[in-house]
């Protein structure tokens, strides 16, 4: 299908279902409605089969969508529009729950309140600012303790098999306070204008998980875990495990 948005032709694609409450899967980045992997795609097929219709869409600029790609900060148009075609094509919706991940997420923590939407599923939310790719400390913190859990990694240390002026740069990062996030402050402050609710889901070993954690001090919004590494959930037991909470986001009242 295909659907205006603000002069440009937006592509997306609608897995129906009858329920009243239905799955918008907003894409990160420059990644295509299908997902890394097809991983997009292939959640919308277990999210349709559970019962609710899902829209999965290119933003301007990205896959087979029409106009310029002004990354996540621009997306609101975007995002009104594909809740209006979503609606315009399963007329049943009572509705809408959004999931997106890395910077997607972050676009829907920021215009959630204003589009309507009814419910948020915020996946490794990203909150570094511009070309920013510094590692936290917290991050560098936690790295360490888990190293200093592992016999293999203790033994390395201890048989020289580790360069220690590393290890010291490393200890010394992790020591310094984590830096402050103008994009996690946002993101806090319109989410407590939003009215539906809002859960966050992360892979604890993901780095971009990692990063967010360090600047991210609202006790008011949940946080599920997920033991994996993979940013896009791509291993069987996390696949299935994101796929249990979008499900359950979608039974919520």
């Amino acid at each position: 299908m295909t659907f205006a948005c603000d002069g440009s032709a937006l592509a997306g694609t609608i897995d129906p279902a009858p329920s009243s409450t239905g799955l918008i899967i907003v894409s990160g980045g420059n990644e295509i409605r299908s997902g890394s992997w097809a991983g997009q795609a292939l959640l919308a097929t277990r999210i349709a089969a559970g019962g609710h219709p899902v829209l999965r869409f290119d933003r301007r600029g990205v896959g087979d969508s029409e106009g310029d790609n002004r990354g996540f900060r621009s997306s609101a148009k975007d995002l009104a529009a594909a809740i209006e075609a979503f609606t315009e094509h399963q007329p049943q919706l009572r509705r809408i729950v959004a999931f997106g991940n890395c910077d997607a997420a972050s676009g829907l923590a920021l215009f959630a309140a204003e589009a309507g939407l009814d419910g948020l599923v915020l996946a490794n939310p990203w909150t570094l600012e511009g070309d920013d790719t510094a590692v936290s400390p917290a991050a560098v913190r936690r790295r360490y303790w888990a190293r200093l859990s592992d016999l293999r990694q203790l033994r390395r240390l201890f048989t020289g098999g580790v360069d220690l002026g590393k290890v010291a740069r490393g200890l010394k990062s992790a020591v310094a306070r984590s830096p402050e996030s103008t994009l996690a402050a946002e993101m806090r402050e319109r989410l407590s204008r939003f009215g539906g609710r809002a859960t966050i889901l992360l892979a604890e070993r993901d780095r971009t998980a990692e990063l967010f954690l360090a600047v991210w001090d609202d006790a008011t919004t949940p946080i599920e875990r997920c033991l994996s590494a993979s940013h896009s959930f791509a291993e069987g037991a996390a696949f299935d495990w994101l796929t249990e909470r979008v499900l359950a986001a979608l039974a919520r009242e």
